[in-house]
Formats: C-alpha cells, sequence, structure tokens
C-alpha cells in the first residue's frame, strides 16, 4: 500500500493500484468447464421446477442446466437468451438467492442450492466468447418504433422487435447505452467493460440504430414521437433522487449514492477518485450496499450504513447485507437522519432513533452523532418529469397488461413504469413482453 488509507478528509490515492486492483476484482470468479460440469450435476431437473417460477422471464432452467451436462453449451446459452436477452448481466447481478435458487429444491433440503447464477454466466459467457449471435430478424415489416430508454428494459424490448423484423430507433440521454448495468451496479460484480460488450453483442441481431445524448423532455417530445413512428416504448428509468430532509443536506460532500458509483464506473483510474475516511451511507437498498461497499474498497477507514427502519425491511437482500459486514461496513438499523453537521462540509451526521407506531414510523427523540466526512445518499429515486397525458400510479407511469400506458401507441417498462421490483431481471421481462404485445398490435393480431 503506497499511500496512508487514513489520511483525513475527502481524498484521492488512498490505496495504490495493486490494491484497488485486487479489491475491485471479480466478486464470483466465473466457473471452469470442470466446475460447471459438477456443479450442473447437482440439478434434479425437477418437473415443474419451482426455480422457473421464481425467475421474472421464466428461464427453463433445468434444460439448460442438462444442456450444460450434455456438453450443449451453446445451446444451454440459447436456451436463456431466448427468455433473457441480457442474461449474461443479470447472472452477474441478480439477487439469484432470493429469486431461482432460494427456490432451488437443493436449497430446502440441503440449505446449498444449485449455483444457477454462475451456470448462466458460465453458458452466456462461453457463447458470448465465439462472437456467435444465435438469432436472426425476420422480414422487414416495413414499422418504425421509436425506444426511449437504452437501458435493461429499452435494449430488451428493442432487440425483440428488431428479431420480429421491425426498425428501432433507440434514443438515450447518456454517452452510453446500458442504463444501470453500465451506471449504476458496483463494478466489483461487472468487471472488464462487461456491460458495453454485451450491449455490442446484443446490436448483432441488426436494425437497431442508438441516438444517445438526447432524452425525453430535453428537444425529445412524446408528441413528435407518437407522430413519427408507429409505436413507442418509454424505458426511461429514475432519474430524480429523493430529498434527504435533513438539515445541512446541501453541505459540501454531501452527494447521491449513485452518482458516486456513476463515477467510479466510468473512472480510468480509481485512484483518482476522492473517498472519505469516514463515509456514512443513508438508505437500506443494492445502491446504499454498493456505494457503502465501494466506498471501504477505495479506502475508507469508516464506512457505516443507516437505515431507518429494521433489518427484516430492508430491500438489499441478506446476502448483500452480509456482503457489507463482511467488507467491515457497519450497519446501524431503525435511525432516521436529522441533520449534517459541519462548517461548509459535512463533518458528522445526527440520527434519531426510529419506532414502528402501528404501522407508521415515528422517531424517539433519542440521537446520536456519526462522524462523517462524507455522506451517501441512496434513499430511492423518482421520475424526472413525466409527459402530459401519461398517467401516474405510485409515481411512476401506469400500466397495464404487456406495459400499455394511458396514451394509445405508448409502452413503458423497466423502473419508470408500475408494477413490478426495481431489478435488471424485471427490466428486462418487462421490455420483451411490451415488445410482443407492440408487435402484435402492428400486425393486427391485438
Amino acid at each position: 500500500m503506497a499511500n496512508d488509507q487514513f489520511t483525513p478528509g475527502v481524498v484521492s490515492g488512498r490505496l495504490d493500484a495493486e490494491q484497488l486492483a485486487e479489491n475491485f476484482g471479480d466478486l464470483h470468479p466465473p466457473l471452469d468447464t470442470h466446475e460447471a460440469q459438477v456443479a450442473a450435476d447437482r440439478c434434479y431437473f425437477c418437473y415443474d421446477a419451482p426455480c422457473i417460477t421464481a425467475c421474472p422471464t421464466s428461464i427453463d432452467i433445468p434444460l439448460f442446466i442438462r444442456q450444460i451436462s450434455a456438453d450443449g453449451t451453446e445451446g444451454a446459452a440459447k436456451t436463456i437468451l431466448e427468455q433473457n436477452i441480457l442474461g449474461g448481466m443479470c447472472a452477474r447481478v441478480c439477487p439469484t438467492e432470493t429469486l431461482c435458487e432460494e427456490a432451488c429444491v437443493r436449497e430446502a433440503a440441503e440449505g446449498k442450492p444449485v449455483e444457477i447464477g454462475r451456470l448462466q454466466r458460465f453458458a452466456t459467457d462461453a457463447l458470448m466468447a465465439k462472437g456467435v449471435h444465435p438469432f436472426s430478424r425476420a422480414a422487414s415489416t416495413g414499422k418504425r418504433v421509436a425506444v426511449v430508454g437504452a437501458g435493461p428494459a429499452g435494449l430488451a424490448c428493442a432487440h425483440r422487435l428488431a428479431m420480429r423484423g421491425h426498425d428501432v430507433v433507440m434514443f438515450d440521454a447518456r454517452a452510453k447505452s446500458g442504463g444501470l448495468n453500465e451506471y449504476g451496479i458496483a463494478s466489483y460484480k461487472t468487471v472488464e467493460g462487461f456491460a458495453q460488450s454485451e450491449v455490442d453483442w446484443l446490436m448483432k441481431i441488426g436494425g437497431i440504430t442508438v441516438e444517445h445524448g438526447k432524452a425525453l423532455g430535453d428537444g425529445l417530445s412524446l408528441d413528435w414521437l407518437s407522430a413519427d413512428y408507429d409505436a413507442v416504448f418509454l424505458g426511461i428509468g429514475l432519474a430524480g433522487v429523493n430529498a434527504l430532509r435533513a438539515e445541512g443536506e446541501n453541505k459540501d460532500n454531501v452527494d447521491d449514492a449513485v452518482n458516486f458509483i456513476s463515477d467510479l464506473r466510468q473512472a480510468s483510474d480509481l485512484s483518482s477518485l476522492s473517498v472519505g475516511r469516514n463515509v456514512v451511507v443513508i438508505g437500506g437498498g443494492m445502491t446504499a450496499v454498493d456505494a457503502a461497499v465501494q466506498s471501504k474498497l477505495l479506502g475508507a477507514q469508516n464506512v457505516t450504513m443507516v437505515y431507518r427502519r429494521g433489518k427484516d425491511r430492508m430491500s438489499a437482500s441478506v446476502y448483500e447485507q452480509d456482503l457489507a459486514a463482511q467488507n467491515g461496513v457497519r450497519i446501524i438499523y431503525g435511525a432516521m437522519p436529522v441533520a449534517v453537521h459541519g462548517n461548509g462540509a459535512a463533518q458528522d451526521v445526527e440520527f434519531e432513533y426510529t419506532r414502528d407506531a402501528g404501522g407508521k414510523l415515528e422517531g424517539t427523540g433519542e440521537t446520536f452523532r456519526i462522524p462523517a466526512d462524507q455522506v451517501l445518499k441512496a434513499i430511492g429515486q423518482t421520475l424526472d418529469g413525466v409527459p402530459d397525458g401519461l398517467k401516474l400510479d405510485g409515481g411512476k407511469i401506469a400500466v397495464t397488461g404487456a406495459g400499455q400506458t394511458s396514451v394509445a401507441g405508448v409502452w413503458a417498462g423497466g423502473d419508470c413504469a408500475s408494477g413490478g421490483d426495481d431489478l435488471t431481471v424485471t427490466a428486462v421481462a418487462e421490455g420483451r413482453d411490451a415488445a410482443e404485445d407492440i408487435h402484435a398490435s402492428l400486425m393486427g393480431a391485438a
């Protein structure tokens, strides 16, 4: 270690390049062929397998594992990708411990499920390494569809529409496609630029063009899109960030966790990133865990996550909470921020203990302070501007069926739409299903 990680303040270069490279290595190294065969042999290949039901994209998990056992890796990958075109990323970032693997019969019987996620990665990585794209376009339909947002939902929708023979134009506000896969997920979960490699591979289907630097409401109107295209899909995510609602939240070194993660993901040199000695992360979801763990990996001495409710109410899985603890992150439950103190910049955060009073959260009046030279807010995101005519449901775009909005010819899916969990795999399922519904509508079958 070339630098003193305990240097006070928010500074860069707390750790040297060698230590950073080790810290940000692959969280779950890929299986080799022998390991994959051993892992696949543990599957019971259940009839009416509960793991399929637990997968938001309904991948035929026993089938693809059987194909791996039979040394049919390419066929296994196609089985996965037919249902989830972003199967490679989902294998890396999905909370499989609360989805397919939690439902695994081996988990119920032995407390150790089949390693479905790692097997999925094994198969999809093998196919992508060959440069193979297993799908081809249908004959052109002559229809044009606009997809706004090049995140998981938009990419899945665009790919399925292109496969059905439609021409797709994607619009995205950022400089790169991928959405949260590129900008919002911990670096150690998706190493070596995998998000962009997967996007490039997906685009091999053909029929999709992308225009970056174009956001809905900023020179791109829903009225214009509806008039110029045969259908529109909105996969715009949640760009707004909830306010902390605590005195002093505008002080220096108080930032949104999503910005912190985005900066880290786009950095070419991790030693150039600034991190505090005492970091406090406010929130209890996956973003909070990602921000907290990565702060520690960057060289923060003390990292504390504070969540206003109990452990059982955290949206981050028990696995993610344990991951944080294993990396030296302290988690405090049942406390809400009252104020950020400091002369210009954050010095400490004052919290008040909470209690559940008949289903309503309230403060107890007892407070405490935690030293903090850097504060990261991870308390949820919101829609940032909604086009006229679109109805909302719980602060998101209201949808029925397979993503149909209140405006004819406009569909929506992913985090911006009401309904499913805010997960990559759910967004993929919603984008895929909306594409099929759009296809049926355009071809007169609906």
